[in-house]
């Protein structure tokens, strides 16, 4: 793994989490979100809300076959989002945990003819 981060459209790696309450959404989050998005991204677990996880990733995580990697609310992500630094600390903890799920995620995209 490089040193230098890539461009996190090429990269995805923090938008992959195998934890269905790994990524904590708060009520300003939710309101950012909006209902419709909210409903489709979101989960309860008791009182507190998360990030649907679908194929070991975050639901809102595009993996597209030409290996970019896009977010459907980037715009309106959550704050745990938002505080993920590209080139922080926590951004490289990421890549070299989850670089393979990246790599494993595209392979299945890529094989399934899109």
């Amino acid at each position: 793994m490089s040193d230098s981060p890539p461009e996190c459209l090429r990269c995805g790696a923090c938008c992959f989490n195998d934890n269905p309450t790994g990524l904590r959404v708060t009520g300003d989050d939710r309101d950012r979100l909006g209902d419709d998005l909210a409903e489709v991204y979101t989960h309860f677990v008791g009182h507190r809300c998360y990030l649907r996880v679908v194929d070991d990733r975050c639901a809102a995580l595009e993996v597209r076959p030409d290996g970019s990697y896009v977010c459907a609310l980037y715009e309106r992500r959550p704050q745990v989002c938002r505080d993920l630094a590209r080139g922080s600390a926590a951004c490289n903890g990421e890549r070299w945990e989850k670089v393979h799920r990246t790599v494993d995620a595209l392979r299945r995209v890529r094989g399934s003819g899109l």
